[in-house]
């Protein structure tokens, strides 16, 4: 924005300073002129025209004084408010250095807590919370640039080679085209919907956190059998507000990640949900290998499958537990993930409560015994991911 040109605010306080320097002096100097002027003997001689004499004497040295005074404001004023400002100097080169690009500079500003500390201390903290902002965005963006280009990569690839081969039959390339175009689309259903999330649009509703669960379980139970996993469900009603899809969303990736990573065999699954005062929580549990405390910190991060980004029989997009994070801060709450001592993850979503919500009720819960695929003869599962998404194999019940 385009503004006129000003006084500085150094020389705004400069002339401040000495303005109530000059009242200061003035005024004192007033009161001694008049506690004289009422003084009508000098020593034993009667003076009749006394005020005179005392102004003719009096009115030069006052004279200096408020000179001496003005020109002491001045400089003084000048160099103590170029002293106070100088936090605010920094700040500003600060400002101009992040307005060019460059998100790494702080001021780290020294000293004691005062005003401009607190704004510089405020400043810093902005700036690394937009950097890793910032470094986040690009990560993501070339993350999901590769993953986009590689189903079009191996698409290009598959019909190359059929039209090399005009003999080959036609019917594994449409089978193999599919797979890939079916997983292009859960990668781009999978990006909008974590765009959607951290724009925050859409439309707040009372829901109940518990049929929530319920829904979710029930839909991705093949997915458990076929997998020989055990799930558990129990807990509190627990009313929140907000967007019944994305929540339901944001349950099922988190029970289909403890599905597809768990044991091998006889594994289990616990969801529970409970209530506060002032929040609802969602816990989902499972067995499985030991993780370290690092790998756990990364797995919210896009495009991140375990320790390495491979794609495995149930590998999904990367997108699942990040999609779960950004549903959780659109609805105001807060996301846990610890690795469980004996192997496993312990996940907690806390959301805010509905207020008034009164609590006491419980659900009894359940427990669906595990009929594995291969002690019926095989299943082909079925679950959801992603609305929309078409599921054909058990890639496609991959998390997002």
């Amino acid at each position: 924005m385009d503004r006129a040109p000003g006084l500085s605010v150094r020389l705004k306080l400069t002339l401040s300073y000495a303005g109530f320097l000059m009242l200061a002096g003035a005024l004192l100097l007033a009161a001694g002129w008049v506690f004289l002027s009422r003084q009508r003997h000098l020593g034993l001689i009667f003076v009749p025209s006394y005020r005179y004499a005392v102004l003719r004497a009096f009115a030069p040295t006052a004279a200096i004084v408020l000179a001496f005074l003005l020109v002491f404001g001045l400089v003084g004023g000048w160099l103590l408010a170029g002293r106070m400002l100088a936090p605010l100097a920094r700040i500003t080169d600060a400002t101009r250095i992040a307005a060019n690009g460059s998100l790494s500079h702080r001021i780290e500003l020294e000293g004691s807590k005062d005003e401009f500390r607190e704004l510089a201390d405020a400043f810093d903290a902005m700036l690394a919370r937009l950097e890793a902002h910032v470094a986040e965005q690009q990560r993501f963006a070339a993350n999901a640039s590769h993953e986009l280009r590689t189903p079009l990569a191996i698409t290009k690839t598959l019909l190359d080679v059929a039209r090399n081969d005009p003999a080959r039959g036609t019917g594994e390339l449409i089978e193999r085209l599919h797979t890939v175009n079916a997983r292009a689309i859960d990668l781009t259903e999978a990006l909008l919907l974590l765009s959607r999330a951290d724009q925050r649009s859409f439309t707040r509703e009372h829901v109940d956190l518990s049929l929530i669960v319920e829904e979710a379980t029930e839909t991705l139970l093949p997915l458990a059998e076929k997998h020989c996993v055990t799930i558990k469900t129990s807990g509190d009603i627990t009313p929140t507000i907000g967007s019944h899809a994305l929540l339901l969303q944001m349950t099922t990736n988190l029970v289909h990640n403890a599905i597809v990573h768990n044991l091998p065999e006889q594994g289990t699954v616990w969801v529970t949900t409970s209530v506060h005062p002032k929040s609802v929580v969602l816990t989902a549990e499972n067995t499985g290998e030991k993780l370290s405390p690092q790998l756990v910190s990364a797995l919210t991060e896009p495009f991140q499958r375990g320790t390495e980004r491979i794609r495995t029989d149930h590998a999904g997009v990367g997108l699942g537990l990040a999609i779960v994070k950004s549903i959780t801060q659109a609805h105001d709450g807060t996301l846990t993930i610890t690795p469980r001592t004996g192997g496993g993850l312990h996940v907690t979503v806390q959301l805010p409560a509905t207020p008034t919500h009164t609590g006491g009720l419980n659900h009894p819960g359940w427990e669906r015994p595990t009929v594995c695929a291969s002690d019926r003869g095989g299943f082909m599962g079925s679950g959801i991911t992603e609305p929309g998404s078409v599921l054909a194999d058990d890639e496609d019940l991959a998390p997002l």
